[in-house]
């Protein structure tokens, strides 16, 4: 257990931290040096664009990415200091058919919430910026729940204050804050369970908490495949995020085959158009191997993206494209700290 007093100087820490980037960004300083990362690819990873304010919030709050007007002036920043490309100018470079603009950057979302359609489209829409939804299948026009929606909406509905965890210890919490705390962690839990064995959780979580679900309330949350074909019709481009979103390295790959393989064919039946990359669910170190790399040239697909930090030199990309590194933006991210984030800085964060 950690004591007071280092907590205390890790939030001393943080906060000059967050002093020393907020001055840089006034001054101009955050971008030094960025000229010597002018060929490269910065590729931003979002969720979902949403007010996690708004009352009785009840979903997993670290995949909201931005509130609407954060992320308005994430693209207005974008605007003025990056060149904003499509996944087809990206292809047609590596098939040497056209040169990539100096700053070249990408929009990418992962899982197809309906936010992106509501919130995000119409302000991609303002700054004329395409962009790529990696959609995870089974989960568009469904009512099928991803796990961590799920987790959120039991612990928050439910009236219980403890819960088992599947190493078998009890957690207890006593106010919000703490209950909170308990649904990350148990969140987090399930990241390292075999894949059957954390389906078998998530199925026993709404009576482990005494919650009961209305039907179709997950439906609301993501979008249907309409609204997906007429993103498709204005300048979106989609791409395979896996059908049920289980980490690959967890499964056979067998199974990764058919998750690999059958979020694309879904999403090319529904649009009647290629699908050109894919992203892999967590994507961390351990979450993408070389087999996995192979499973999707296989399948077809012309890139894919990590979530290891970026941005990632054209060299790199030209060598692997199927391991191009994406930035993590999250809702708790300042402008500041966005720039830095899409800075050459972010590759040597730990």
């Amino acid at each position: 257990m950690y004591s007071e007093q280092p907590k205390s100087k890790k939030s001393t820490l943080s906060k000059i931290i967050k002093k020393i980037i907020s001055i840089a960004f006034d001054t101009g300083a955050i971008r030094a040096g960025r000229q010597l990362w002018s060929k490269s690819l910065t590729v931003l990873n979002y969720h979902r664009i949403d007010d996690p304010s708004q009352n009785r919030f009840d979903s997993f709050l670290p995949n909201i990415s931005a509130h609407p007007d954060d992320f308005k002036l994430q693209m207005d920043y974008l605007t003025r200091w990056f060149n904003v490309i499509s996944l087809r100018d990206v292809i047609n470079w590596l098939d040497g058919r056209q040169t990539l603009p100096p700053y070249a950057a990408l929009i990418t979302f992962d899982d197809g919430y309906l936010d992106n359609f509501t919130n995000a489209y119409p302000i991609l829409q303002r700054h004329n910026f395409p962009a790529v939804i990696y959609l995870t299948t089974g989960h568009i026009d469904t009512d099928a729940p991803f796990y961590w929606d799920l987790a959120a909406y039991c612990f928050f509905h439910s009236k219980n204050d403890h819960i088992l965890f599947p190493d078998n210890t009890q957690h207890v919490w006593k106010d919000v804050s703490e209950r909170d705390k308990v649904s990350r962690s148990w969140i987090e839990s399930m990241k390292v369970l075999p894949e059957a064995q954390k389906q078998d959780w998530v199925l026993r979580l709404p009576n482990l908490l005494d919650v009961s679900i209305p039907n179709n309330f997950f439906r609301k949350l993501m979008m249907n495949w309409d609204q997906v074909r007429e993103m498709s019709s204005n300048g979106i481009e989609f791409g395979g995020h896996t059908v049920t979103h289980p980490i690959l390295t967890r499964i056979s790959l067998d199974k990764a085959k058919v998750e690999i393989e059958k979020s694309k064919y879904d999403i090319e039946r529904e649009l009647r158009k290629p699908i050109l990359s894919f992203a892999y669910p967590n994507g961390k170190q351990t979450d993408v191997n070389v087999a996995l790399e192979s499973l999707v040239t296989q399948a077809g697909y012309r890139a894919a993206f990590t979530l290891l930090n970026g941005p990632t030199s054209l060299q790199e990309v030209k060598r692997n494209p199927y391991a191009i590194r994406r930035i993590f933006i999250g809702n708790n991210h300042t402008l500041p700290q966005f720039a830095t984030l899409v800075s050459p800085l972010n590759r040597y964060r730990s």
